[in-house]
C-alpha cells in the first residue's frame, strides 16, 4: 500500500481548502463547518509536536494513537466517533484533489458508541411550559410563538433562527426551512403554532423599527436584530427549568418531545422522518425505543401478572 507522507504546512493548506470547498461547493452549515476546523487543527496541533516543516507518515497507527490520547485525556466516544470521521472525509478530499494516494482511514472502524436515547418532555410538562410567556407584551409574544413552533413543528434550532419572513404561509399553515446539508422542506405547523405566529407578527413591527436596515428574519430581539441560537436557547430553557427538573431545557428536547409524542399517538415512522428532516429512517427510529419504552412501563404498571412478579419478589 502506498504511504501517506505530510508536513504540518502541507496539512495547513489542505485544511484551508477542504474548509472553502465545504463553505462554497457543499454549501456545509456554518455550525459544521467551525465543527470541523476545530476538529482539523487540533489534530494539526498533534502533528506539530512532531516537527514543524519534517514530513512525517501518517498511517491508521499514528492515528490510532492520537485518538488513544484523546480518550486518555477524557473525550467519550462518541465525540472521538466524530472526529475520526472528519478526519477521514478530510483525507478522502486531499485523496480525490490528487494530493495523496492512500486514505489511511477509510478502513478504520468508529467506535461503538452507548446507545444514547432522546431526552424528551412529557405533554402535561410541555403544555405548562407553553403556557408561561407573559402575552401581554410584545417579548412574551416572542417566546409564546418560540416555544409554539419548536414544538408544534419539530423544527431544530438552526432552523428556527434562520427562518425568514418569506417562508412562513399562515394561510397554509406551513414554515420552509433550511435544513442540514442545504436541504429545504416544507413543515406544516398545527393551529396553535399557527396563531401564536400571527399573533407575533403583528407585534413584530414594533421590535424591526428600531433597526435602521430592516431584517428578514422572523425572530428580533428588541433591538430589532435577529435573535442569535444563544438567546434563543436561553429564551428555551427560562420557561423550560421553571416546569421541569430533569435537565432537559434546549430547543432540541421540545425536537424530541415532537417525534416521541407523535409516536406516541400512532404516528406513522416514514412520516416522521420526513417532518424532522432526516436523511436516514435510522435516525428517526431512535424515537420508536423511546416509545417501546414508554409501552413497557405501562404494561408494568398495568398488567396483573407483571405486578404479581413485583409482589412475590
Amino acid at each position: 500500500m502506498t504511504k501517506l507522507s505530510v508536513s504540518v504546512p502541507e496539512l495547513s493548506r489542505w485544511r484551508q481548502a477542504f474548509l472553502r470547498s465545504l463553505r462554497v461547493e457543499r454549501d456545509y452549515s456554518p455550525h459544521t463547518i467551525r465543527a470541523y476546523a476545530t476538529d482539523l487543527r487540533q489534530f494539526e496541533e498533534f502533528w506539530k509536536e512532531r516537527g514543524q516543516a519534517v514530513q512525517w507518515e501518517l498511517s491508521r497507527e499514528v492515528v490510532r494513537s492520537y485518538f488513544g490520547m484523546l480518550a486518555r485525556n477524557g473525550l467519550d466516544s462518541r465525540s472521538i466517533a466524530r472526529k475520526i470521521a472528519c478526519l477521514r472525509s478530510f483525507l478522502r478530499f486531499v485523496v480525490a484533489r490528487g494530493w495523496a494516494n492512500v486514505n489511511p482511514l477509510s478502513t478504520l472502524p468508529l467506535p461503538k458508541s452507548p446507545k444514547r436515547l432522546p431526552r424528551h418532555l412529557g405533554l402535561q410538562t410541555v403544555l405548562a411550559a407553553l403556557s408561561l410567556p407573559d402575552k401581554r407584551t410584545p417579548r412574551g409574544i416572542r417566546d409564546s410563538a418560540i416555544l409554539e413552533l419548536f414544538y408544534g413543528t419539530g423544527i431544530r434550532l438552526s432552523e428556527l433562527a434562520e427562518l425568514r419572513l418569506e417562508n412562513v404561509d399562515l394561510r397554509e399553515r406551513q414554515v420552509r426551512v433550511l435544513g442540514k446539508g442545504g436541504k429545504e422542506r416544507v413543515v406544516p405547523m398545527g393551529s396553535c403554532a399557527a396563531r401564536a405566529l400571527e399573533e407575533y407578527l403583528a407585534v413584530r413591527s414594533s421590535l424591526a423599527a428600531n433597526l435602521p436596515v430592516a431584517s428578514s428574519h422572523v425572530f428580533l430581539g428588541p433591538k430589532g436584530r435577529p435573535l442569535s441560537r444563544r438567546t434563543i436557547e436561553r429564551i428555551v430553557r427560562k420557561y423550560l427549568a421553571q416546569v421541569d427538573d430533569s435537565g432537559a431545557w434546549f430547543p432540541h428536547a421540545l425536537r424530541h418531545s415532537f417525534a416521541t409524542h407523535l409516536l406516541d399517538a400512532g404516528a406513522d415512522l416514514l412520516a416522521v422522518k420526513e417532518l424532522l428532516g432526516h436523511s436516514s429512517l435510522s435516525t428517526t427510529q431512535i424515537y420508536t425505543h423511546v416509545s417501546t419504552e414508554r409501552l413497557k412501563q405501562i404494561y408494568r404498571q398495568a398488567h396483573p401478572r407483571s405486578r404479581r412478579r413485583r409482589e412475590d419478589r
